[in-house]
């Protein structure tokens, strides 16, 4: 009999502690490679407690059990997750080392699994429970998936080569890069466990997990240019043989650990992000030298090359046209109360669709409605699923996967009849002109997202508000729509991703935005891309950015008054430029709406 009740998985889980001699276990979203999103058989959290966000944590000790969440799932958590049996924490005020020495007893031991912690966080968790005399244990075998029945299996989907021809690169190439550093620093080679950096490297592709195109694999890159590749037997093609070709060796993924073990006397690097502690604790054990440091492939990866770039641009025209004709159908549909969230996401999706090549959306649609809009990172289900209020607000952030891109944009649309409140529309123009001095934003080298920043805010700021999110995030290439290591945020420090300094070729989101809660939310993005501007007479190198969203604003939220004559420009310039790029895609009533929307202000 399976369990259906988190109360009664609760209580199982305490019992597996008890036999395992624990007297708690943490619990995170994540897989053995540090994903954002994760495969079914890794939902762990989400099984045991009804959490359905995308980053939060558990501790469960043996009478009380506390969730981890930051400021995007403050709202979300309440609603999933039962108050009687869990503490709610608030991320980053509220830690795991401070509440587990306020909880639990002294002397306890604290179980975690070493294939989802970094070595870096079993480093600091442990330094603060040191005056308490609580210990971390590693444990050899999870003790959810002990209990949880039903658990599904890792996919058994095949591996797929992604072409030269979108990659623009080959896979020797990259290599050879990465070689290159290994022997520059004096390394015999480098363990690979970031799902996206082994697509990127090998030129391969995968569908393990969900919006994200990635396969289930690690991978040792050597300092010869070779790599070995753990992989499970079923996900290797024929195809996928000759593509790998004789430089990669290509082994069980099971016997990754022990290949670890073997690696005696090499100086191997690991990345103190993306390696779990299982991996340098396999390391040591067998006699090699750890070195932490960066993924060698995260920042080429990050800088496209001409042909991500070009694959970016027509990716987004084809993205561009689809949402487009799904905003048209919206203003018709919308105002009739009719229409619920899930049904625009659904109608948004055949839209993609219908213009080719969709591979997989790249998230799961933000379609929020009313004071839905105003959750950042809200998402719907059947359970919270509205039908869009007539004379309301409506929010949709979404994106597709394509083999020549990954798109992610939001907009922000009033749903008639009538008109939007003063305050609606001063708020969204706030937003807009954040957005323009983004876009318009010209910097020297070695600026970093952190310095940006402010651009964004300043309106807002001069308006007595602000929003809790970043600015912006990278964007990979037919790969994850969230990308390192760049960002722009008011987050500073190298944790955070916002010292990273902007270099022309990086792919970034713009999307400040505003949150009235219980009430409207709003945000406008678009994607950018990092490019070298030429300035007459300019003392050293300097940076703007190339719009690559292209998809009409919402005129009836824009106070034109607000806005300078430059900031004007710059819309009726975009929207000439979102005419001239869609036009040739829509026809009929799709083309007769575009047009009217793209008139100058």
């Amino acid at each position: 009999m399976l369990m259906q009740t988190h109360e009664a998985r609760l209580d199982a889980l305490r019992k597996e502690l008890k036999r395992q001699e624990l007297d708690g276990f943490v619990v995170p979203i994540s897989d053995e490679h540090v994903s954002e999103y994760v495969g079914a058989y890794a939902q762990r959290l989400a099984w045991l407690t009804g959490f359905g966000g995308s980053a939060g944590s558990a501790i469960v000790l043996t009478n009380k059990a506390a969730m981890f969440v930051d400021g995007r799932y403050t709202v979300q958590v309440r609603d999933q997750v039962d108050g009687t049996h869990y503490d709610y924490c608030s991320v980053p005020s509220e830690t795991m080392g401070g509440w587990l020495a306020n909880n639990a007893e002294q002397g306890a031991r604290i179980g975690f699994d070493p294939w989802l912690h970094t070595a870096k966080w079993v480093k600091t968790v442990s330094a603060s429970l040191e005056k308490s005399g609580i210990q971390l244990v590693p444990v050899s075998g999870n003790p959810i998936d002990a209990v949880w029945q039903d658990q599904p299996e890792p996919s058994p989907a095949v591996a797929l080569v992604h072409d030269d021809k979108y990659a623009g690169q080959s896979s020797a190439e990259k290599r050879g890069q990465i070689a290159e550093w290994l022997k520059d620093e004096g390394y015999d080679g480098a363990v690979i466990s970031a799902l996206d950096s082994i697509a990127w490297l090998l030129n391969i592709r995968g569908s393990d997990v969900d919006h994200t195109p990635v396969a289930l694999s690690y991978v040792v890159a050597k300092d010869d240019g070779t790599a070995e590749l753990f992989i499970a037997p079923e996900k290797i093609t024929p195809e996928l043989s000759q593509h790998l070709g004789n430089a990669i060796s290509i082994r069980d993924r099971s016997e990754f650990a022990g290949a670890l073990g073997g690696l005696k006397g090499k100086r191997i690097s690991v990345d103190p992000e993306y390696g779990v502690a299982a991996i340098a604790q396999l390391l040591e054990e067998g006699g090699a030298e750890v070195s932490f440091n960066r993924d060698p492939t995260i920042l080429p990866k990050a800088i496209k090359n001409p042909v991500e770039q070009q694959g970016h641009r027509d990716a987004q025209a084809r993205d561009g046209a689809a949402v487009t004709r799904f905003l048209h159908w919206l203003t018709l549909e919308g105002p009739s109360g009719k229409i619920d969230e899930l049904a625009a996401a659904a109608k948004l999706k055949s839209f993609r669709e219908e213009h080719g090549d969709l591979r997989d959306l790249s998230f799961d649609t933000i379609s929020a409605a009313g004071p839905h809009a105003a959750l950042p990172h809200y998402r719907v289900d059947d359970d919270s699923n509205i039908p869009i209020p007539p004379s309301s607000i409506y929010l949709v952030d979404s994106g597709g996967q394509y083999l020549d891109g990954t798109t992610d944009i939001t907009r922000t649309i009033w749903i008639g009849p009538g008109e939007p409140s003063a305050e609606m529309t001063d708020r969204n123009t706030r937003v807009l002109k954040g957005h323009i001095a983004i876009d318009q934003a010209v910097f020297p080298k070695g600026t970093a997202g952190s310095q940006l920043d402010s651009f964004a805010r300043q309106s807002l700021w001069s308006a007595g508000v602000d929003f809790a999110h970043g600015t912006g995030h990278g964007v990979g290439s037919f790969l994850s729509v969230h990308e390192g290591p760049q960002r722009i945020s008011k987050a500073a420090g190298a944790q955070a991703g916002t010292d990273q300094a902007l270099i022309p070729g990086m792919i970034l989101s713009n999307e400040p935005g505003y949150y009235k809660q219980d009430h409207f939310g709003i945000r406008i993005e678009n994607l950018v891309l990092t490019e070298a501007r030429e300035i007459d007479g300019a003392e050293g190198e300097y940076y703007g950015f190339e719009t690559l969203t292209f998809v009409p604003l919402d005129r009836r939220l824009i106070d034109k008054g607000l806005l300078s004559p430059e900031e004007i420009a710059w819309v009726d310039s975009y929207h000439q430029q979102v005419l001239a790029l869609l036009s040739p895609q829509l026809q009929g009533d799709d083309l007769a709406w575009l047009e009217q929307e793209c008139a100058p202000l």
